[in-house]
């Protein structure tokens, strides 16, 4: 009986250095062709995990991640063990012959079982409630509340008042022109509620450094509230819809700067100022003749018109979209030319005239600044 105990004990450690051997070849046959290892094994652990987080509430999210994770990993590593254990202790040796005795039911292991992973499952759940309590919240008391409105294909950035119904003043996200996007301060409790027409498709709002992601639902509003890390005032985020909305899906980005609350503030009150002022009347006999565009299903329905070379004339601009936001912006030859003008942005059903300065003549593109899929060419002559 001694004899093959020490048989199987050096069985046992020939096994385990083949193992080791292994696993240092593999190692130095890495390293000679010059793979990191270390840098590798890091890109692979940080590839596992969620970006860092820039919000309060991200980084409870996150937290949780890691609790989850380390459950996981310690369950893997007892089950992943007690198989190799098993394959070593229990292979088949020369020389057996017979079955081992077999084993029919164990209480004690069917206990452990079903008592182990019920009070695994129970706690994992008692600490997702826990968080999703905590990130779930939307108070009336946030200072800054914003809603983020979604349509195919574009998202638009409403700031309220304190009541949460008055609008203030109205961002869009642009993908031709710069700017745009969402500001929030950093450091302060910003309310966003999310809203799509009843008429409109399931968007969502997704920020991956947030950590957090919310279908918007067509016709209903939800809300909840974050804080951006004042230490991260100056950054950008990089948001969109995640949720296939269809054909221009692709376009719905948008853009989380965070800047500091006195900067925040002052960029505000300049933009409400600004789009509260009453517009200078255009001089008397300078607008020339009425050029007419309308936009209909996120499309011009005009797609060729033209105007005189060498006098000022006005755009009627015609937004049959309801609720969608469009204008018209006029490019030097192509599309992505050079911009002679841009009409302001406003949503539909509405109308608005622009007044264009005199053009040379030639040919040049007008095109939707929050849709660039709109196109249409305005011959001047």
């Amino acid at each position: 009986m001694s004899s093959s105990r020490r048989s199987r004990s050096r069985e046992t450690a020939v096994f385990a250095l083949a193992v080791g051997a292994l696993i240092i070849g593999v190692s130095l046959i890495l390293l000679f062709y010059g793979a990191n290892v270390l840098k590798a094994g890091n890109e692979i652990l940080t590839g596992l995990y969620p970006p860092i987080a820039v919000t309060t509430q991200g980084a409870e999210v996150r937290n949780l991640y890691t609790v989850i994770f380390l459950i996981a990993v310690a369950i893997f590593l007892v089950v992943e063990g007690l198989i190799i254990w098993t394959v070593i202790r229990y292979r088949r040796k020369p020389g057996d012959v017979t079955l081992p005795p077999q084993t029919h039911g164990n209480n004690i292991a069917e206990f452990v079982w079903t008592v182990v992973p019920t009070i695994i499952v129970i706690f994992m759940f008692i600490v997702s409630w826990q968080t999703l309590n905590s990130v779930d919240v939307s108070s009336s008391s946030a200072q800054t509340k914003i809603r983020a409105v979604a349509g195919q294909f574009q998202w638009t950035f409403e700031y309220l008042d304190q009541t949460g119904t008055k609008v203030e003043y109205t961002e869009f996200q642009s993908l031709v022109a710069k700017g745009g996007g969402m500001y929030v301060p950093a450091g302060r409790t910003v309310q966003l509620q999310l809203f799509v027409s009843p008429k409109d498709v399931i968007h969502a709002f997704y920020v991956p450094q947030f950590l957090f992601k919310r279908d918007v639902v067509p016709g209903r509003t939800t809300s909840f509230d974050f804080t951006v890390d004042a230490a991260d005032a100056g950054q950008t985020f990089r948001g969109q819809c995640a949720e296939l909305c269809g054909t221009l899906h692709s376009t719905m980005l948008f853009d989380v700067k965070a800047v500091t609350a006195p900067e925040f503030d002052t960029w505000l009150a300049g933009k409400v100022a600004e789009a509260n002022a009453t517009p200078a009347p255009a001089p008397s006999g300078a607008v020339g003749e009425t050029v007419h565009i309308s936009a209909s299903g996120i499309k011009y329905e005009q797609t060729d018109v033209s105007a005189k070379a060498g006098a000022p004339f006005q755009i009627e601009f015609e937004n049959k979209d309801a609720g969608t936001p469009h204008n018209v912006s006029i490019h030097q030859g192509s599309p992505t030319g050079t911009e002679v003008f841009q009409g302001a942005i406003f949503n539909g059903v509405a109308t608005k005239d622009y007044e264009v300065k005199a053009l040379d003549a030639g040919t040049y593109s007008f095109v939707c600044t929050v849709h660039p899929t709109m196109i249409g060419t305005l011959t001047v002559k």
